[in-house]
């Protein structure tokens, strides 16, 4: 499969064929000594679609920069945290600055306030915010708080929902363990694991059916208001509405996760694109700007729950971090103005059109699922709802995709099921640059 893809790590110079990243290759091959697969995040391997993974030395806007001085336009951002792009003056300034001041401190500083209450401004639903390091760590902290409210024990959340790799998500959880074709993580013993239901995203009526079995038990719904974790798949109609509906009836509570919607899709998150108002909202990525930092927020009355206030434990040495606070303020000022996300939201578009065109004149099947700023091209036929219709894609035409791509200089999530994201810093040129890259792309996996 992967073996069998376009190589881009591989060139041919005067007959022979040579490493065309060998400072890349060198460097990761001495990183497996001391790294687990060479890397400190899976997806980062490229096992899923073969060839040399990239080494980095260095980012500017949108441009990625190797070890071995190439260069590729970056669709990955970071994993969607660096809507701005990369290095962007003023945050760089402010890091700066602020590594002057001090990077750590261990107690509180006016920054986290300041930030607190940009978040709280921004998004209603949150009247509370706490500040944590990492998504993984935001989602945890959540669940917990909802199952110390309601007094219950099981979690609802949806078969490829990403909430992190905390024990209780690594089931059915997309993303990263769909990649490495991992359904669910040994380690996780059978009776925590028992505590997670899970259902189909999209199917209310499962939902539905899983309270009626377990009534009074369910603590909470965690959703991704968009699934961006088995690629992007958008809310069908009434879903999200309808486990409003639905948790508030059973007493549960709704966790949304905008982990990677919150400050995307709009800067009041996905809930306020599609005008839902959740107990508690799980944040990151953005927030930051693109340092390590994430925030689960929510309903005063729930939040005062957490210590010091309440008796739900929850602590964090980098909880705040200064060098995180000052990127954030130093972001989110500038998502705020109108017509940002129109203007980044219209080229995310017209790149789905220039794609979806490109397939079809290629003859190569596909669908171009897009929400906001994130997008996915799925090998497989449409529509798709769910986790299971998403498996159906062809992850070896993918890679095989993702390696005319990088040959051409673009850089695009190496995982079938993971989301590419536009930044601001994106301009028309690099748009027309990636759909002509595209075209060409389809057509030599038409040849094939």
């Amino acid at each position: 499969m992967a073996s069998e893809t376009v190589n881009s790590a591989k060139e041919k110079v005067d007959g022979s064929v040579r490493d065309a990243r060998p400072r890349s290759a060198e460097i990761f091959e001495r990183g497996k000594k001391t790294l687990v697969g060479g890397v400190d995040s899976p997806v980062r391997a490229f096992r899923a679609v073969g060839g040399s993974p990239l080494v980095i030395d260095h980012a500017a806007g949108t441009r990625l920069y190797d070890v071995d001085g190439q260069e590729y336009l970056d669709y990955v951002c970071s994993w969607g945290a660096l809507i701005l792009g990369h290095a962007h003056p003023d945050v760089v300034a402010a890091v700066s600055d602020q590594a002057a001041r001090g990077t750590s401190y261990g107690m509180t500083s006016p920054l986290e306030i300041e930030l607190g209450e940009k978040i709280t401004r921004a998004i209603p639903s949150v009247e509370m915010v706490r500040f944590v390091s990492s998504g993984t760590e935001a989602a945890m902290s959540a669940v917990r708080l909802a199952r110390a409210f309601t007094e219950r024990d099981l979690v609802i959340k949806f078969e490829g929902c990403y909430h992190g790799h905390s024990d209780g998500f690594l089931s059915e959880a997309g993303s990263g363990l769909a990649t490495l074709g991992i359904a669910s993580c040994p380690g996780v013993p059978d009776a925590f694991a028992r505590l997670t239901l899970n259902t189909p995203y999209n199917d209310i009526g499962s939902v539905e059916t899983l309270f009626r079995q377990h009534p009074q038990k369910i603590a909470a719904i965690i959703v991704e208001p968009v699934a961006a974790n088995m690629g992007v798949v958008a809310p069908a109609p009434g879903f999200l509405k309808g486990l409003r509906e639905i948790t508030r009836r059973e007493s549960a509570l709704l966790i949304f996760d905008e982990v990677i919607t919150g400050f995307r899709m709009a800067y009041g998150g996905a809930q306020q694109v599609y005008k839902i108002d959740p107990d508690l909202t799980v944040m990151g990525k953005i927030i930051g700007g693109g340092l390590p930092v994430a925030a689960y927020g929510g309903k005063r009355h729930i939040m005062e729950r957490v210590a010091p206030l309440g008796p739900v434990y929850q602590a964090g040495t980098l909880s705040g971090n200064p060098l995180a606070m000052r990127a954030g303020l130093a972001t989110l000022p500038k998502l705020e103005p109108s017509g940002f996300y129109e203007a980044v939201n219209s080229r995310t578009e017209r790149l789905a059109e220039g794609l979806r065109a490109g397939l079809k004149q290629s003859g190569v099947e596909g669908v171009v699922s897009v929400a906001g700023s994130l997008l996915t091209i799925f090998f497989a036929k449409g529509p798709l709802r769910n986790y299971s219709d998403a498996k159906k894609s062809d992850t070896a035409q993918f890679a095989k995709f993702f390696q005319a791509m990088l040959a051409r200089g673009i850089f695009l999530p190496p995982s079938q099921y993971e989301a590419l994201f536009v930044s601001a810093a994106h301009t028309d040129t690099d748009i027309d640059q990636t759909i002509r890259a595209a075209h060409d792309s389809f057509k030599t996996l038409k040849a094939t």
